[in-house]
């Protein structure tokens, strides 16, 4: 997630390409890639999506894809279509 408003100290790891979310971590490591995106679907799909999986997959690309990390670290699931950026906002602003 985007690290700002009620989110700017959900920071679980920094790494020289970026910060990494809390919930993308564990034992101070990164887990793995598409375990990330699955739980970042499974996220918006219940807290945005209403259920819409295609927007939820939509968002979860945005939102990662976004961010430095996942930038120097692309991966295969990473590789979809993404929201549009007033969807993107309009969903980030509801987190």
């Amino acid at each position: 997630m985007p690290f700002e408003g009620n989110h700017e100290k959900d920071i679980g790891l920094e790494t020289t390409d970026g910060p990494v979310c809390v919930f993308d971590t564990q034992d101070g490591q990164i887990k793995l890639a598409e375990d990330i995106f699955v739980s970042g679907v499974e996220f918006f799909l219940t807290s945005i999506a209403d259920g819409d999986r295609s927007f939820a997959e939509r968002i979860t690309w945005k939102n990662m894809q976004s961010l430095p990390y996942w930038q120097q670290h692309a991966f295969a699931e990473l590789d979809g279509p993404t929201a549009t950026d007033a969807e993107f906002g309009a969903a980030m602003a509801k987190v």
